[in-house]
């Protein structure tokens, strides 16, 4: 599942500092939990300090999402719902056959998750996975300038990667 924690780096943290209120350095450090779980606490979300799908909606972030096996969940049961099977909440084996099954009748990736190009096309998240969403979540980063942050210069040489290829590599 598309988790961001402590320990974790990269892109995704980096744009979940931003919407925080917190300095972007890309690292998820103490600082960073502390202010997810305050602001889990403030919205009414489980305060574990681990930002998942349900944080995600609440953030507005739609294109750090991923629902795969072990996701749970609001985000999990509206997929669901939307698949057709018994929406406890829990990303299990029949939630992943009913979704390969979809993303094989529309002409998707069948990799059996769920992240922007699949939720796009599920009309219960049509409204907040847009097209717009969908290509913030297939671009790559945007680099700062050499004057902007002390390390800009490290980021413009790491190959870019599109935010999804980031979030997906946590997973190979």
């Amino acid at each position: 599942m598309a988790l961001l924690k402590r320990g974790l780096a990269g892109e995704p943290v980096r744009i979940l500092q931003s919407k925080l209120g917190l300095a972007a350095d890309g690292q998820f450090g103490p600082a960073t939990e502390q202010a997810l779980k305050a602001y889990q606490t403030a919205h009414g979300l489980e305060a574990d300090g681990i930002a998942g799908p349900d944080t995600f909606l609440a953030l507005d972030l739609p294109e750090l999402i991923l629902l795969a096996v072990g996701s749970r969940g609001e985000a999990v049961k509206k997929l669901q719902a939307a698949l057709g099977v018994a929406a406890d909440g829990v990303f299990g084996a029949g939630t992943e056959t009913a979704l390969k099954a979809f993303q094989t009748k529309n002409g998707l990736d069948v990799d059996g998750m769920a992240g922007p190009v699949t939720l796009q096309k599920i009309s219960a998240f049509a409204a907040i996975i847009t097209p717009a969403v969908v290509e913030k979540a297939l671009s790559g980063p945007e680099v700062p300038s050499a004057d902007s942050k002390p390390a800009a210069a490290e980021l413009a040489k790491a190959p870019h990667k599109s935010l999804w290829q980031t979030i997906t590599s946590f997973f190979s």
